[in-house]
């Protein structure tokens, strides 16, 4: 969804917040809370929860006790308290589910986290917080640029002003220590305003920026997901994913977070499965496993010396094997088992109606048949009748009448002549 900032200007040419794919007016809804208890009355006698959830630039969120009791609703601009001077933000949460989010994120009431609310923000303060927003572009680049001259392992990645424009916050990420006491200085020098450096970790600098993941869809840590689990190799492991790091890599460079999503379930299919390590005994000779599918149930298992022929069996065999082999028994060979399931390689769908195909809404090109001439004789069948006779006659006759008659060629004048002298002598 998209805000009216995010809206097309003049001649169809998009507007937006200039932010990189993120929003920075919290109307396109990243990170955003569904209040599912905002139409519900309290009981009787209960006070409404005083503390309310605020955000600030690319989800950074805080929690901010209304002392002034304060009528405030989700999407309202406040001035909030900060050190030194106040912050402006937005209004993401109010009412009982504050309780829980706190909850959740193990904030106390008490606790000096949470802050208080001052006012809600006038319109001089919210021309100052956006004026304060327009400078962090051209700072950013001016910023890597020193960061470079001074030859500093660093990234500055974003920077976030204050909301009264008294502070600005460098984000950078960095492998190694930075010693950035010099950077700050020049940085003082150059922008005329307060520095702080505060160093994130590459899944926290992509959920900041945001982006577009290789499933095609906004990053999860920037639009849904904040609690960061460690991601190991093991885990695609369990998944039988080739270990590539350029496919099992995000947007941050570190692992994917979606591999953790259906981490349990593979855990839990693989239970029934036998461990690979474990090879089978049998009379014909000892058999290794080369390849599991989680999906089916299957494993292929192939003699030591004969790699190239794979045997196909079920895990309520092969842990059959394995226990007769625990009590030195052997079985005669796989062949035995891999037969039963030669029989399951039919297909369980077929096409009644025609869904597989492509063309199935194209109309079929008709095919010209080519005339018979009507000249052509045909065969009298045997026992024809006379009648048939005289039809294919009297049909023939017609067409020669049809025809052009042909001009008669009479005899020429010396044998006329002859002709002449020869009645004369028999006479």
């Amino acid at each position: 969804m998209g805000c009216s900032s995010c809206s097309s200007g003049k001649d169809g040419q998009p507007k937006g917040c200039k932010n990189n794919g993120t929003c920075g007016t919290d109307g396109c809804n990243k990170l955003t809370v569904f209040d599912w208890l905002a139409n519900m009355t309290l009981p009787s006698g209960v006070a409404p929860f005083q503390i309310v959830e605020v955000r600030f630039k690319n989800g950074r969120k805080a929690f901010f006790n209304n002392q002034e009791n304060l009528t405030l609703s989700i999407g309202d601009v406040v001035a909030t308290e900060a050190s030194p001077g106040h912050d402006v933000g937005v209004v993401t949460l109010t009412g009982e589910l504050v309780r829980v989010q706190m909850k959740k994120k193990k904030v106390s009431v008490d606790s000096e986290e949470v802050k208080k609310i001052y006012r809600k923000a006038s319109q001089k303060d919210i021309d100052i917080w956006q004026t304060a927003r327009d400078r962090e572009d051209s700072m950013k680049v001016r910023a890597r640029e020193i960061a470079i001259r001074l030859k500093l392992q660093m990234k500055i990645s974003d920077i976030e002003f204050q909301g009264d424009g008294s502070k600005a916050t460098f984000y950078y990420t960095a492998e190694d220590r930075v010693d950035f006491r010099q950077l700050i200085k020049e940085f003082a020098h150059e922008f005329s305003t307060r520095i702080e450096m505060r160093q994130v970790g590459f899944r926290q600098e992509a959920a900041r920026l945001g982006g577009i993941g290789s499933c095609g869809r906004e990053l999860c840590c920037s639009t849904w997901l904040t609690d960061f689990r460690s991601v190991n190799t093991s885990a695609a492991r369990y998944q039988q994913l080739s270990l590539n790091p350029q496919k099992l890599a995000g947007q941050c460079g570190k692992l994917k977070c979606c591999l953790n999503y259906e981490l349990d379930s593979y855990i839990d299919a693989l239970k029934s499965f036998p461990k690979t390590e474990v090879k089978l005994r049998t009379e014909k000779g000892t058999a290794v496993c080369q390849k599991i599918d989680i999906f089916k149930g299957h494993l292929w298992y192939a003699y030591e010396g004969e790699w190239m022929n794979w045997h196909k069996i079920s895990t309520e065999d092969a842990n059959e094997i394995i226990e007769l082999n625990k009590k030195d028994q052997k079985v005669q060979s796989l062949e035995d088992y891999a037969l039963e399931l030669l029989d399951d390689t039919k297909n369980d769908f077929g096409n009644v109606v025609g869904q597989d195909s492509l063309t199935r809404f194209d109309q079929p090109k008709r095919t010209k048949k080519k005339r018979k001439s009507r000249n052509t004789k045909r065969k009298p069948r045997e026992g024809s009748t006379a009648s048939n006779k005289k039809e294919t006659t009297t049909a023939n006759s017609n067409q020669r009448a049809k025809r052009k008659p042909s001009r008669k060629k009479g005899p020429k004048p010396d044998q006329k002549r002859n002709s002449q002298s020869n009645k004369n002598e028999k006479s």
